[in-house]
């Protein structure tokens, strides 16, 4: 899976990078690769604001293109690695809802073949 991190708000140290892309190439095992272009994701970590009081929040967020379809999770955490590990947990989600989505699709369609068939050739 091809991919592109970007960091708002802060300077992205070696280690946060390599924490991202180990946590977005955590993905991969739930993504399709045999499809004619590979899935692309957008990753977007930062901090929001700089004025309140108790700490910093941090924001991470992935858009994830495969084919025509987009999936989008955004997190915003008192710590930077809670909301990494936040917002992939819920691509995950996401990308298995989807995945169960597609299967259903086609055991619906499956499923109206047959009963056509079957009253094509008179059988109950």
């Amino acid at each position: 899976m091809r991919h592109n991190i970007k960091a708002t708000g802060f300077v992205m140290t070696p280690a946060i990078k390599e924490y991202v892309e180990k946590r977005v190439n955590h993905l991969d095992k739930f993504v399709n690769q045999n499809q004619k272009e590979l899935p692309m994701c957008y990753v977007e970590i930062g901090k929001t604001t700089n004025h309140h009081k108790t700490g910093d929040l941090f924001r991470a967020e992935f858009t994830l293109y495969i084919g025509s379809k987009s999936l989008r999770v955004e997190a915003e955490k008192d710590d930077l690695y809670t909301s990494i590990d936040s917002v992939t947990e819920g691509m995950v989600e996401e990308l298995k809802s989807f995945k169960d989505k597609k299967e259903s699709l086609i055991r619906r369609g499956g499923a109206k073949i047959k009963a056509l068939i079957k009253g094509f050739y008179g059988e109950k």
